[in-house]
């Protein structure tokens, strides 16, 4: 319980994030707080079953929101796999009713291979979120 003229601060937001491709969704989870993100895992699974291993992220992290990071040409241009992320992100909110923020990802697996990530997907992932995170006020 607050004591009077003592604010309580906000419970922090936690946020999942996804950099989908055609075979592969890397994970990330991390919060409004720290403002990190932690890579959890690579999901090479598909169609149903992929999301039913995003359920099972989804059930364990309990978050507030999703991320999907959203690839455009270097100008911002959309193309093919524009349109299958921002599919995958409507896809996420119509199964998990949570808020779906997309996230211009352009260089983030370049950036993970830079890095020398063991896990691409999943590091794209975390620096996708903590792209996001920076957004926050």
């Amino acid at each position: 319980m607050s004591q009077p003229g003592h604010a309580t601060s906000p419970r922090p937001s936690t946020y999942l994030a996804f950099d989908v491709s055609l075979r592969r969704v890397g994970v990330a989870v991390g919060n409004s707080l720290l403002r990190q993100a932690t890579p959890l895992a690579t999901i090479t699974v598909a169609g149903d079953a992929r999301f039913a291993a995003i359920a099972a992220q989804v059930t364990a992290w309990q978050p507030d929101a999703l991320v999907v990071g959203v690839p455009v040409h270097p100008d911002g241009a959309p193309h093919d796999n524009t349109r299958r992320a921002q599919r995958f992100a409507r896809q996420l909110h119509g199964r998990f009713r949570l808020p779906v923020h997309e996230v211009d990802e352009r260089y983030t697996t370049t950036e993970a291979r830079a890095a020398g990530a063991a896990d691409l997907d999943a590091v794209a992932a975390g620096l996708i979120l903590e792209q996001f995170l920076r957004t926050l006020p």
